[in-house]
Formats: structure tokens, C-alpha cells, sequence
């Protein structure tokens, strides 16, 4: 681990992702950047995207903790919050960002809106007006993009 000008806390944070990861979601360090992380995200049970592996980079920017750690999906989704270039939107990436947050309850936080797909909040407009209009239609879209796009990533 090349982390000679990390901070104290993202080392912290990184031991923790490492020893005592949260359920269904990896997250590494890229051996180059301390900064970059490769994370995967199982789909949650119960959902749309159960069954699937869904790949996402995460990068702590110079600023972190005092700025948000940037995420995006690089596996193809069907969701209303997340548009086809993989930005997510999501309160705590953005304005309720708090340096009491840490990596862990981001990637938690996403995790949970596979769960709770949030259309009145979209990202993605179109997904998120076929889910109003027709939310079993567009549910069968997102498993289906689940199936062709997320299985064994």
C-alpha cells in the first residue's frame, strides 16, 4: 500500500472497508491510487437488481472529508436515479454531504437506493417517467438490464 501523503483517516476508513466489509458491497484501493477505489455492489434481494454485480469507481478527491467522495456505476443500470454515464444522484453525494460521513455509508447509502429507486427525484428522465407511468414495465426493464449487464461482472 503506497499511502505516504494519505491522511490519517482515509487509511482509517480504507483498513475498515478491508477487514470488516459491509454486506454485498467490496471495496479496494487501486494499488496506483490510495484515492481510487474499485467497488462492487450486489444487487439487493427483494429488488429489481438482485442477482446482479454492479462495478463502481469511487474517488476521494484532495478535499475529502470536507467534499464528497465522487461515484459512479461502470456497469449499465436501469434506474431513475442514475443516468446512462453512471453519476448517481443521491442527497449526501451532493448538499447533506457531511465529514461525518464516511466511504462506508455512501456505498451503504447506494446499495439502499437499489432497494427504493426514487423516480420523483430523477436522474435519469426517461427511466424515471416509464417508472411513474408503468412500474412493473420498468421494473421488468431494470431486471432484464440486470440480467444482460450485471451477472457475474
Amino acid at each position: 500500500m503506497a499511502n505516504s501523503n494519505l491522511p490519517r483517516r482515509i487509511i482509517k476508513e480504507t483498513q475498515r472497508l478491508l477487514s470488516d466489509p459491509a454486506p454485498g458491497i467490496s471495496a479496494s484501493p487501486s494499488e496506483e491510487n490510495m484515492r481510487y477505489f474499485n467497488v462492487m455492489i450486489l444487487g439487493p434481494s427483494q429488488s429489481p437488481y438482485e442477482g446482479g454485480v454492479f462495478k463502481l469507481e469511487l474517488f476521494l478527491p484532495e478535499e475529502y472529508p470536507m467534499a464528497p467522495p465522487k461515484v459512479r456505476f461502470l456497469t449499465k443500470i436501469y434506474h431513475p436515479n442514475i443516468d446512462k454515464l453512471g453519476r448517481i444522484c443521491l442527497d449526501i453525494l451532493k448538499d447533506k454531504w457531511s465529514p461525518a460521513l464516511q466511504i462506508r455509508t455512501v456505498l451503504l447509502s447506494i446499495q439502499a437506493l437499489l432497494s427504493a429507486p426514487n423516480p420523483d427525484d430523477p436522474l435519469a428522465d426517461n427511466v424515471a417517467k416509464h417508472w411513474k407511468a408503468n412500474e412493473a414495465e420498468a421494473v421488468e426493464t431494470a431486471k432484464e438490464w440486470t440480467r444482460v449487464y450485471a451477472s457475474g461482472a
